[in-house]
Protein backbone atom coordinates (compact mmCIF):
# COMPACT_ATOMS: atom_id res chain seq x y z
CA UNK A 1 0.00 0.00 0.00
CA UNK A 2 1.10 3.56 -0.74
CA UNK A 3 1.81 6.38 2.08
CA UNK A 4 -1.47 7.91 2.24
CA UNK A 5 0.14 11.04 3.39
CA UNK A 6 0.09 13.12 0.01
CA UNK A 7 -3.60 12.31 -0.67
CA UNK A 8 -4.42 13.31 2.62
CA UNK A 9 -2.68 16.65 2.72
CA UNK A 10 -3.64 17.24 -0.81
CA UNK A 11 -7.29 16.83 0.67
CA UNK A 12 -6.69 19.65 3.42
CA UNK A 13 -5.82 22.26 0.91
CA UNK A 14 -3.01 23.48 2.66
CA UNK A 15 -0.08 24.33 0.45
CA UNK A 16 3.52 22.71 1.02
CA UNK A 17 7.17 21.85 -0.30
CA UNK A 18 8.52 19.25 -1.66
CA UNK A 19 12.85 18.71 -1.98
CA UNK A 20 14.46 17.17 -4.86
CA UNK A 21 16.57 14.34 -4.28
CA UNK A 22 19.51 13.46 -6.21
CA UNK A 23 21.32 10.89 -4.49
CA UNK A 24 21.10 9.19 -0.97
CA UNK A 25 23.04 11.58 1.30
CA UNK A 26 20.33 14.28 0.20
CA UNK A 27 17.81 11.49 0.74
CA UNK A 28 19.35 10.88 4.36
CA UNK A 29 19.48 14.84 5.12
CA UNK A 30 16.23 15.42 4.15
CA UNK A 31 15.17 12.63 6.96
CA UNK A 32 17.17 14.53 9.55
CA UNK A 33 15.22 18.03 8.09
CA UNK A 34 11.88 16.20 8.68
CA UNK A 35 10.48 16.53 5.37
CA UNK A 36 7.29 13.97 4.75
CA UNK A 37 6.97 13.87 1.05
CA UNK A 38 10.69 14.23 -1.51
CA UNK A 39 10.75 14.29 -4.93
CA UNK A 40 12.59 11.64 -7.09
CA UNK A 41 13.95 13.69 -9.85
CA UNK A 42 14.57 11.88 -13.29
CA UNK A 43 16.96 14.89 -14.53
CA UNK A 44 18.92 15.25 -11.28
CA UNK A 45 18.96 11.10 -10.41
CA UNK A 46 20.18 10.35 -13.70
CA UNK A 47 23.29 13.26 -13.50
CA UNK A 48 23.68 11.85 -10.14
CA UNK A 49 24.18 7.85 -10.96
CA UNK A 50 24.91 7.96 -14.47
CA UNK A 51 26.53 11.66 -15.30
CA UNK A 52 24.51 11.76 -18.06
CA UNK A 53 21.71 13.84 -19.38
CA UNK A 54 17.65 13.94 -19.03
CA UNK A 55 17.38 13.46 -22.67
CA UNK A 56 15.58 9.82 -22.12
CA UNK A 57 18.91 8.00 -21.57
CA UNK A 58 18.43 6.59 -18.31
CA UNK A 59 16.05 3.06 -18.87
CA UNK A 60 13.54 2.10 -16.77
CA UNK A 61 15.60 -0.52 -14.72
CA UNK A 62 17.43 2.28 -13.89
CA UNK A 63 15.23 4.56 -12.93
CA UNK A 64 13.12 1.96 -10.78
CA UNK A 65 16.29 0.76 -9.08
CA UNK A 66 17.13 4.48 -8.47
CA UNK A 67 13.24 5.40 -7.10
CA UNK A 68 13.70 1.62 -4.71
CA UNK A 69 16.99 2.81 -3.24
CA UNK A 70 15.41 6.55 -2.99
CA UNK A 71 11.94 4.60 -1.22
CA UNK A 72 13.99 2.57 1.37
CA UNK A 73 16.86 5.14 2.19
CA UNK A 74 14.01 7.97 2.15
CA UNK A 75 11.78 7.92 5.51
CA UNK A 76 9.37 10.42 3.61
CA UNK A 77 6.31 9.44 1.06
CA UNK A 78 7.92 9.34 -2.50
CA UNK A 79 6.70 11.43 -5.71
CA UNK A 80 8.35 9.57 -8.36
CA UNK A 81 9.34 11.08 -12.09
CA UNK A 82 8.40 8.31 -14.41
CA UNK A 83 9.33 10.18 -17.57
CA UNK A 84 6.86 9.28 -20.04
CA UNK A 85 6.73 5.50 -19.00
CA UNK A 86 9.43 4.75 -20.87
CA UNK A 87 7.49 3.66 -24.31
CA UNK A 88 4.35 2.77 -25.09
CA UNK A 89 0.91 1.55 -23.03
CA UNK A 90 1.96 -1.58 -22.21
CA UNK A 91 5.81 0.53 -21.07
CA UNK A 92 3.65 2.72 -19.05
CA UNK A 93 1.44 -0.32 -17.81
CA UNK A 94 5.10 -2.28 -16.24
CA UNK A 95 6.41 1.44 -15.03
CA UNK A 96 3.47 2.06 -12.68
CA UNK A 97 3.57 -1.51 -11.63
CA UNK A 98 7.25 -1.79 -10.79
CA UNK A 99 7.46 1.94 -9.26
CA UNK A 100 4.56 0.77 -6.82
CA UNK A 101 6.03 -2.11 -5.88
CA UNK A 102 9.32 -0.34 -5.47
CA UNK A 103 7.75 1.62 -2.48
CA UNK A 104 6.54 5.11 -4.36
CA UNK A 105 3.61 7.46 -3.23
CA UNK A 106 2.51 9.30 -6.80
CA UNK A 107 3.68 8.31 -10.34
CA UNK A 108 4.49 11.21 -12.48
CA UNK A 109 3.61 10.69 -16.39
CA UNK A 110 5.13 13.40 -19.01
CA UNK A 111 2.62 13.64 -22.66
CA UNK A 112 6.76 14.29 -24.90
CA UNK A 113 7.57 11.61 -27.41
CA UNK A 114 9.84 8.57 -26.11
CA UNK A 115 12.77 9.49 -25.78
CA UNK A 116 12.15 12.44 -23.65
CA UNK A 117 14.08 16.08 -22.63
CA UNK A 118 14.47 17.95 -20.17
CA UNK A 119 11.22 20.67 -19.61
CA UNK A 120 13.35 23.42 -19.38
CA UNK A 121 15.43 22.47 -22.46
CA UNK A 122 14.61 22.88 -26.43
CA UNK A 123 14.00 20.25 -28.88
CA UNK A 124 10.57 18.67 -27.05
CA UNK A 125 8.20 16.88 -28.71
CA UNK A 126 4.84 16.02 -27.85
CA UNK A 127 2.48 12.74 -28.52
CA UNK A 128 -1.00 13.66 -29.25
CA UNK A 129 -3.47 14.57 -26.60
CA UNK A 130 -5.30 11.26 -27.41
CA UNK A 131 -2.50 9.12 -27.18
CA UNK A 132 -1.72 10.63 -23.82
CA UNK A 133 -5.07 10.52 -22.20
CA UNK A 134 -4.65 6.51 -23.21
CA UNK A 135 -1.50 6.39 -21.25
CA UNK A 136 -3.20 8.00 -18.14
CA UNK A 137 -5.80 5.80 -18.16
CA UNK A 138 -3.26 3.00 -18.32
CA UNK A 139 -1.59 4.39 -15.63
CA UNK A 140 -4.71 4.81 -13.26
CA UNK A 141 -5.61 1.17 -14.04
CA UNK A 142 -2.16 -0.29 -13.43
CA UNK A 143 -2.52 0.80 -9.96
CA UNK A 144 -3.14 -1.84 -7.18
CA UNK A 145 -3.35 0.40 -4.63
CA UNK A 146 -5.80 3.02 -6.76
CA UNK A 147 -6.66 4.99 -3.30
CA UNK A 148 -3.17 6.29 -2.14
CA UNK A 149 -0.77 5.91 -5.31
CA UNK A 150 -1.58 8.63 -7.01
CA UNK A 151 -1.13 9.98 -10.67
CA UNK A 152 0.66 13.04 -11.67
CA UNK A 153 0.00 14.40 -15.31
CA UNK A 154 2.49 16.58 -17.08
CA UNK A 155 2.18 18.42 -20.22
CA UNK A 156 5.15 19.87 -21.67
CA UNK A 157 2.94 21.97 -24.16
CA UNK A 158 3.59 25.83 -22.85
CA UNK A 159 6.05 26.21 -25.53
CA UNK A 160 4.98 24.39 -28.67
CA UNK A 161 0.96 25.02 -27.97
CA UNK A 162 1.07 28.20 -25.81
CA UNK A 163 -0.95 28.18 -22.68
CA UNK A 164 -4.24 27.57 -23.86
CA UNK A 165 -3.26 24.49 -25.63
CA UNK A 166 -1.18 23.21 -22.49
CA UNK A 167 -4.78 23.70 -20.35
CA UNK A 168 -6.63 21.94 -23.09
CA UNK A 169 -4.28 19.16 -22.62
CA UNK A 170 -4.29 19.53 -18.62
CA UNK A 171 -8.35 19.16 -19.34
CA UNK A 172 -8.25 15.94 -20.80
CA UNK A 173 -5.61 14.75 -18.92
CA UNK A 174 -7.72 15.31 -15.79
CA UNK A 175 -10.74 13.87 -17.25
CA UNK A 176 -8.76 10.41 -17.79
CA UNK A 177 -8.28 9.89 -13.83
CA UNK A 178 -4.82 12.15 -13.49
CA UNK A 179 -4.84 12.72 -9.65
CA UNK A 180 -3.04 15.76 -9.96
CA UNK A 181 -1.76 18.18 -12.91
CA UNK A 182 1.67 19.49 -13.71
CA UNK A 183 1.71 22.30 -15.94
CA UNK A 184 5.25 22.27 -16.85
CA UNK A 185 7.29 25.67 -18.13
CA UNK A 186 4.95 28.51 -17.36
CA UNK A 187 6.87 31.67 -18.03
CA UNK A 188 5.15 33.88 -15.62
CA UNK A 189 3.38 34.82 -12.61
CA UNK A 190 0.01 35.44 -14.66
CA UNK A 191 0.35 32.29 -16.30
CA UNK A 192 0.83 30.55 -12.95
CA UNK A 193 -2.41 32.03 -11.94
CA UNK A 194 -4.23 31.18 -14.92
CA UNK A 195 -3.40 27.89 -15.24
CA UNK A 196 -4.22 27.16 -10.79
CA UNK A 197 -7.52 28.84 -11.37
CA UNK A 198 -8.49 26.64 -14.21
CA UNK A 199 -8.85 23.33 -12.74
CA UNK A 200 -10.78 21.55 -9.66
CA UNK A 201 -7.81 19.34 -9.22
CA UNK A 202 -4.63 19.59 -7.14
CA UNK A 203 -1.94 22.07 -9.64
CA UNK A 204 1.41 21.57 -8.79
CA UNK A 205 4.24 24.08 -9.17
CA UNK A 206 8.05 22.84 -11.16
CA UNK A 207 10.51 25.64 -9.18
CA UNK A 208 13.50 24.62 -11.72
CA UNK A 209 16.42 26.91 -10.63
CA UNK A 210 17.36 28.41 -13.76
CA UNK A 211 14.87 27.09 -15.64
CA UNK A 212 12.17 28.99 -17.54
CA UNK A 213 9.51 29.59 -14.62
CA UNK A 214 9.99 32.04 -12.32
CA UNK A 215 10.40 31.02 -8.90
CA UNK A 216 8.79 33.08 -5.80
CA UNK A 217 8.49 32.71 -2.55
CA UNK A 218 6.50 29.60 -1.37
CA UNK A 219 3.89 31.98 0.60
CA UNK A 220 3.54 33.03 -3.20
CA UNK A 221 3.07 30.06 -4.62
CA UNK A 222 0.44 29.31 -1.71
CA UNK A 223 -1.60 32.55 -2.78
CA UNK A 224 -1.26 32.02 -6.59
CA UNK A 225 -3.27 28.72 -5.72
CA UNK A 226 -0.63 25.93 -6.32
CA UNK A 227 -1.27 22.86 -4.20
CA UNK A 228 2.55 22.11 -3.84
CA UNK A 229 5.59 22.64 -5.45
CA UNK A 230 8.57 20.55 -6.09
CA UNK A 231 12.13 21.82 -6.29
CA UNK A 232 13.81 19.02 -8.50
CA UNK A 233 16.76 21.21 -8.62
CA UNK A 234 17.67 23.11 -5.61
CA UNK A 235 19.78 20.08 -3.20
CA UNK A 236 21.86 19.38 -6.58
CA UNK A 237 22.90 22.82 -7.34
CA UNK A 238 23.91 23.75 -4.11
CA UNK A 239 25.57 20.71 -3.55
CA UNK A 240 27.11 21.72 -6.83
CA UNK A 241 28.29 24.77 -6.32
CA UNK A 242 29.58 23.87 -2.62
CA UNK A 243 31.86 20.84 -3.88
CA UNK A 244 33.05 23.48 -6.62
CA UNK A 245 34.41 25.86 -4.22
CA UNK A 246 35.78 23.17 -1.47
CA UNK A 247 37.78 21.51 -4.97
CA UNK A 248 39.06 24.62 -5.86
CA UNK A 249 40.29 25.68 -2.08
CA UNK A 250 41.54 22.81 -1.73
CA UNK A 251 43.58 23.16 -5.42
CA UNK A 252 44.52 26.58 -5.30
CA UNK A 253 44.86 27.21 -0.94
CA UNK A 254 45.62 23.68 -0.06
CA UNK A 255 42.27 23.72 2.31
CA UNK A 256 40.96 20.25 3.83
CA UNK A 257 38.98 21.20 6.49
CA UNK A 258 36.84 24.42 5.29
CA UNK A 259 34.68 25.85 7.65
CA UNK A 260 31.04 24.54 7.51
CA UNK A 261 31.96 20.93 7.05
CA UNK A 262 29.29 18.58 7.80
CA UNK A 263 30.37 16.55 10.97
CA UNK A 264 31.30 13.27 9.78
CA UNK A 265 30.41 11.38 13.08
CA UNK A 266 26.62 12.79 12.68
CA UNK A 267 27.07 11.83 9.08
CA UNK A 268 27.98 8.15 10.18
CA UNK A 269 25.35 8.06 12.45
CA UNK A 270 22.85 9.62 9.70
CA UNK A 271 23.90 6.63 7.19
CA UNK A 272 23.53 4.16 9.25
CA UNK A 273 26.56 3.45 11.10
CA UNK A 274 24.84 3.08 14.59
CA UNK A 275 23.08 -0.41 13.55
CA UNK A 276 26.57 -1.36 12.23
CA UNK A 277 28.50 -0.82 15.51
CA UNK A 278 25.62 -2.45 17.15
CA UNK A 279 25.85 -5.50 15.73
CA UNK A 280 29.32 -5.58 15.51
CA UNK A 281 29.22 -5.35 19.93
CA UNK A 282 26.70 -8.23 19.90
CA UNK A 283 28.12 -10.61 17.33
CA UNK A 284 31.53 -9.46 16.87
CA UNK A 285 34.34 -12.10 17.69
CA UNK A 286 36.03 -9.24 19.63
CA UNK A 287 33.48 -8.75 21.86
Amino acid sequence: MANPILRTKLATGEFFVVPGIHDMITAVIANKVGFDIVYGTGYWLTASALGLPDAGIASYTQMVDRMATLARTSTAALIADADTGYGGLLNVHHTVKGYEAAGVTAVQLEDQEFPKKCGHTPFKRLISTEDMVEKIKVACDARDDKENLLIVARTDARQSEGLDGALRRLEAYAKAGADVLFPEAMQSEEEMRTACAAFDKPVMANMANGGLTPVPQADVLAEIGYAFAIYPSLTSLVAAAAIEKSLVDLKEKGIGEPDGIFNFMEFCSLIGFDDVWAFEKKWGKDR
